[in-house]
């Protein structure tokens, strides 16, 4: 059973979505004058988008993690725990108000680290 959820999650990194692919479009390059990486291994973890400099990670989240809840906290702990600070957003939030997704992010970004 975990074979088989790892090699939908591989498959999953290796296929971004369509909030993945537009949200990326507007972070790489320093855009929002941050360096992020995306599907970037921390731990046993990997995220969507990174920014080290900023201690900030950006989860781009589907309906799929509507069932797995209490995997997202284990997970957003452990990246709490290595001092990185986690922004969440919905497919739906990127797609429908990347605008408003941007602007958060934004705000994150110039918080003191």
């Amino acid at each position: 059973m975990r074979k088989a959820g790892t090699l939908k999650a591989r498959a999953l990194r290796r296929n971004a979505t369509d909030a993945e692919k537009a949200l990326w479009m507007r972070l790489r390059n320093r855009q929002l004058g941050a360096k992020f990486h995306r599907q970037f291994a921390i731990g046993r973890y990997v995220v969507d988008f990174v920014a080290f400099e900023h201690k900030l990670v950006i989860e781009i989240d589907g309906g799929q993690h509507d069932l797995q809840r209490e995997t997202d906290l284990v997970r957003t702990a452990f990246l709490n725990d290595g001092g990185l600070r986690v922004l969440r957003f919905w497919n739906n939030d990127v797609l429908g108000n990347i605008e408003g997704v941007l602007e958060t992010i934004r705000v994150e970004l110039s918080k003191q680290t």
